[in-house]
């Protein structure tokens, strides 16, 4: 396909037609007229040789292949989008822009504080939005990162895209601090014999699959969507839970637990911010992946546990 003879234009009309499923709202949305949207919805049509749109009853419904460019359109509107919001020059003091990261709790906690501290100091007009991981990150990670500005994850999760490495951490347990049948130290048995509290997202992962290896299956009593819970969810039990020793150390403090080593060499974490291809030239996303790389080396001076 010649995308020299195509007019981009179509992309915004598309999408509003397949969000709306209404001509005159599709239209009102883009600024476009009934006419004007009528005939880029016939342009569409001819392209596509489909209908996209079929009336019915008294509303319009989408084809099947409107239903499959639904999702498409709007990655390709967010990837145009960002291409062409590209900046040659950036100047963080002076700028006023949003950067939407997309980050676990747990790097929210560790990192993301830390980075926000500093671009406030440093760049007062940028705001930072942090966006829970979706649990489809590793089926569509190429759509989350086109409609974004990155992706806070370890390595060993996701791959084949441009990364900035921030800062490693290691898997600790923690286990209530009266608890009934453990000392200082954890066996294997214990891992096998205890109930677990787990992150219930399957991609917290090379140190859970590690455990597979080991031939230790966890007897999950208690499942949540936040790292930042399982301590609270430990203390006062007989359950233990893996979790990262930078976030142990943070909340250890707040929930009457103890942090133990585990019973095995456990694969470190490494951090790092995944960013699409189509930032990699701009000024203003480069000055956020130095500062994330500043920030991740302070964090790599700072004790873990």
């Amino acid at each position: 396909m010649n995308l020299a003879r195509l007019d981009l234009n179509l992309v915004v009309a598309l999408r509003a037609l397949l969000e709306e499923r209404n001509v005159t709202r599709a239209g009102q949305r883009v600024g476009l007229s009934q006419p004007a949207m009528s005939a880029a919805l016939s342009r569409l049509r001819r392209h596509f040789d489909d209908d996209l749109l079929a009336r019915v009853g008294g509303h319009y419904e989408l084809t099947a292949l409107g239903q499959v460019l639904l999702d498409r359109t709007s990655t390709a509107y967010d990837v145009l989008e960002r291409l062409f919001a590209s900046q040659a020059d950036f100047d963080p003091a002076n700028e006023s822009r949003e950067f939407r990261l997309v980050a676990s709790d747990y790097a929210v906690a560790v990192f993301g504080i830390e980075l926000a501290r500093v671009v406030h100091e440093e760049a007062p007009g940028i705001r930072l939005r942090f966006t829970q991981t979706p649990p489809t990150v590793v089926d569509d990670t190429a759509a989350l990162l086109s409609a974004t500005d990155g992706l806070l994850m370890p390595h060993g999760v996701i791959s084949d895209f441009p990364a900035t490495e921030l800062y490693e951490d290691r898997w600790v347990f923690v286990v209530a601090d009266d608890h009934p049948s453990v000392d200082d130290r954890l066996t294997r048995q214990d891992l096998a014999r205890l109930p677990w509290v787990t992150y219930q997202r399957t991609y917290d992962a090379p140190a859970v699959r590690q455990l597979g290896m080991l031939g230790i299956e966890p007897r999950v009593e208690v499942s949540v969507d936040s790292f930042q819970l399982l301590p609270l969810l430990v203390a006062g039990t007989r359950r233990i839970a893996l979790v990262q020793a930078r976030l142990a150390r943070l909340f250890a403090p707040l929930a009457a637990v103890r942090v133990l080593e585990p019973p095995y060499e456990a694969v470190p974490l490494r951090e790092a911010l995944w960013w699409h291809p189509v930032h990699t030239h701009d000024a203003a996303h480069i000055w956020l992946r130095e500062t994330a790389a500043r920030v991740g080396r302070r964090l790599a001076d700072t004790p873990r546990v």
